[in-house]
């Protein structure tokens, strides 16, 4: 597979891929404003501004951030944007200490062995330190993320209920075009094992494997047709079938 490059991509109308350093986040530019879902590592800053650029917006145009977790290469950007740019950060209520403090979060396997188990994730997480995983800094988040009840943010996103990765993680839906923001609860890349595919995260990140992997029910009933996930390349299919893939897969 080759290396996927740190960047911009337009994914669908109004939809843009920002990628640096094997995280993702999303812009969604709707006709009632803009909305980020998730906010990548603090290296992810120039490639937001890159993306605002494209469509002639600004830093401050954007309306609101939603947090599918409170893991740190989630909120990365997330304190820059509240404190220089009056941007609030948006997450469900199980994630909102973890988005306070967003190292201290719940793992099944202790993550020290897996870079001499999963030496191909060695890399992506060296990366990932470059861009400032090791420097994030928590938020006070707005707690209004409820699942099934649409945002009021622009695009209109519905919260997908999928714990297991932490404990209040939730995928967005933009039903009406079939596109899911799918967040760690399935990706197509584990940073770190290295593997890609369709499937859940390692136990070295994922607080509760048994209830990721049910979770993955909630987003096939869904029925999207365009998976974006927080890390990896879009999956771009029948959402059932990836939860198929991932269902198969052991969670390292």
């Amino acid at each position: 597979m080759t290396r996927d490059r740190d960047g911009v991509t337009g994914i669908a109308e109004g939809v843009f891929r920002l990628h640096r350093a094997g995280v993702n986040c999303y812009l969604v530019a709707a006709s009632d404003g803009l909305t980020l879902v998730d906010a990548g590592l603090p290296g992810t800053w120039p490639v937001l501004q890159q993306a605002l650029t494209q469509i002639r917006a600004r830093v401050a145009d954007i309306d609101a951030v939603i947090l599918t977790h409170g893991h740190f290469d989630h909120v990365g950007m997330s304190r820059r944007l509240s404190d220089d740019h009056s941007v609030e950060s948006h997450i469900h209520v199980a994630d909102a200490l973890l988005a306070r403090h967003p190292y201290r979060y719940r793992h099944e396997s202790p993550r020290v062995l897996y870079p001499f188990r999963h030496p191909r994730g060695v890399p992506i997480l060296t990366a990932m330190a470059g861009a400032g995983a090791l420097t994030v800094k928590g938020i006070t988040p707005v707690v209004d993320v409820v699942p099934t009840q649409p945002l009021d943010v622009p695009g209109g996103l519905v919260p997908v209920w999928s714990p297991g990765h932490t404990n209040g993680h939730c995928g967005f839906h933009l039903a009406g075009r079939g596109i899911l923001f799918s967040g760690d609860a399935l990706v197509t890349l584990d940073p770190y094992t290295g593997r890609t595919g369709p499937r859940v995260v390692a136990r070295a990140a994922t607080a509760d494997a048994s209830t990721a992997l049910r979770s993955l029910g909630n987003l096939a009933a869904t029925e999207a047709t365009l998976v974006l996930p927080g890390h990896g390349r879009p999956y771009e299919g029948d959402v059932r079938r990836a939860v198929k893939d991932a269902l198969a897969e052991k969670v390292a």
